[in-house]
């Protein structure tokens, strides 16, 4: 057998339908956040991050990084284990009364990161319910997809966020049959928002649990960044809220927030819990810094706002194509595999800025894009530079513009301008 024949097979096979990943050596430099070292071929040059997931700069506040120096240097660096051989650090204590608080539920569990607590999570609660069924979006996350497997429940996938298919299938099964209706607040690819309400409304009318995902929200929307489900006033009717501590945030990590008896059982059953190193206390209380900041200071979440709103129409009156997004996520459409990297690499090596190309499976063939982020800290001179490098590259790869791409083509269209003001922030 030539194993190491199969592994380059496979790898040959990713180089021939363009989306082999290749990661940039970057380094962030504290206090000039966006701003990073790029190490290549033995040199470094500072260039300009566009697509971090740490939209609103948190993972380098002052008050975040304090507590977390301070925390180590009080309790080390480690967990020691699991929380059943370590005990729970009490940092870690803390972060979870913080997070029950922010989503207003008797409970949270945090695990070590937003795919293990979906994994987790999912599959241990569908298996505690007997002969449940799950009904999940079909654009969901790949760590919800994976719980789904791993739980061996029944499942059926809906079309995104087609409320009437959802009735269609609730309506179908069983009524005393248990049911787990899995979704996300904001897809992160397209930028879009689930309708949240319906969906809730048709979960009481046919007496099923909901599991929603905000990771892209947590932090960015509601008064104090308790996600979407704050923000419409709909968190008290979610059975359970799963959210990161890695994006808006800043830090690392991931959690459920709910009843305290479905909390429970999850940290007695799931062996994504049960088995896993503790989150280190200086991580928990840099997270519990962030999160306190975030729900008493609305700056950042206007500023990201108004910069996301901004680029959205500075890129649209360059003719770039723009596609619809309802939320801070700037997708711009490219259409191919091997003109989504080329535009990347250009990008990063004639004008200093780092976007990494999405590609298949990320989101689905044809639909390949630049997915930026604006923050807080993109100022309005940084996005009108980055709207020159982007037309400059469109045109050197040969991506078609807006105006040059089929009118029936709905991708490429205008997004939907960001209400600031009805967002909440």
């Amino acid at each position: 057998m030539d194993y190491q024949g199969h592994f380059e097979s496979a790898i040959e096979a990713l180089h021939a339908e363009k989306r082999y990943r290749v990661f940039a050596d970057l380094e962030r430099i504290a206090g000039q956040f966006p701003k990073a070292l790029w190490r290549h071929d033995g040199g470094s040059r500072e260039i300009t991050v566009w697509c971090s997931n740490d939209y609103l700069g948190m993972g380098q506040h002052e008050s975040v990084v304090a507590a977390m120096t301070q925390t180590a240097r009080g309790m080390g660096t480690g967990a020691g284990g699991t929380r059943n051989i370590s005990g729970t650090n009490h940092p870690l204590v803390e972060l979870e009364r913080e997070l029950a608080d922010l989503h207003g539920k008797e409970a949270a569990l945090v695990f070590t990161s937003g795919f293990v607590s979906n994994e987790a999570s999912i599959s241990t609660i569908a298996k505690l319910l007997p002969d449940c069924l799950i009904i999940s979006d079909e654009l969901n996350h790949a760590s919800m997809i994976e719980g789904v497997r791993k739980s061996g429940a029944k499942k059926q996938i809906f079309r995104h966020n087609d409320v009437a298919h959802l009735e269609e299938l609730l309506k179908a099964a069983a009524p005393d049959r248990p049911k787990l209706v899995v979704f996300e607040s904001v897809y992160s690819m397209d930028g879009d928002i689930a309708p949240i309400a319906e969906i809730v409304a048709l979960a009481e009318k046919y007496n099923a649990m909901t599991y929603i995902d905000e990771v892209h929200a947590v932090g960015m929307y509601g008064p104090r960044g308790g996600g979407i489900c704050e923000r419409e006033g709909l968190a008290a009717r979610l059975d359970v809220i799963e959210g990161t501590l890695a994006k808006a945030y800043g830090v690392l990590g991931g959690y459920i927030a709910g009843t305290r008896a479905m909390v429970d059982a999850v940290r007695s059953y799931a062996p994504g819990f049960i088995f896993t190193t503790a989150l280190p206390p200086a991580l928990a209380a840099a997270a519990t810094a962030s999160i306190r900041h975030l729900k008493e200071s609305q700056a950042e979440r206007d500023g990201q706002q108004r910069q996301a709103a901004r680029a959205k129409a500075v890129f649209a009156d360059a003719d770039l194509p723009v596609m619809p997004s309802q939320t801070h996520i700037v997708p711009l459409l490219v259409g191919d595999a091997d003109l989504c990297k080329k535009a990347s690499d250009r990008l990063l090596e004639r004008h200093g800025i780092y976007i990494q190309p999405i590609n298949y499976p990320t989101v689905p063939r044809g639909t390949e894009r630049l997915r930026i982020t604006p923050t807080p800290l993109h100022g309005d001179a940084l996005i009108e530079t980055l709207r020159d490098a982007l037309v400059e590259t469109f045109r050197a790869v040969g991506i078609p513009f807006a105006s040059q791409r089929p009118a029936q083509d709905e991708r490429a269209s205008m997004a939907t301008p960001l209400v600031v003001a009805q967002a909440g922030g």
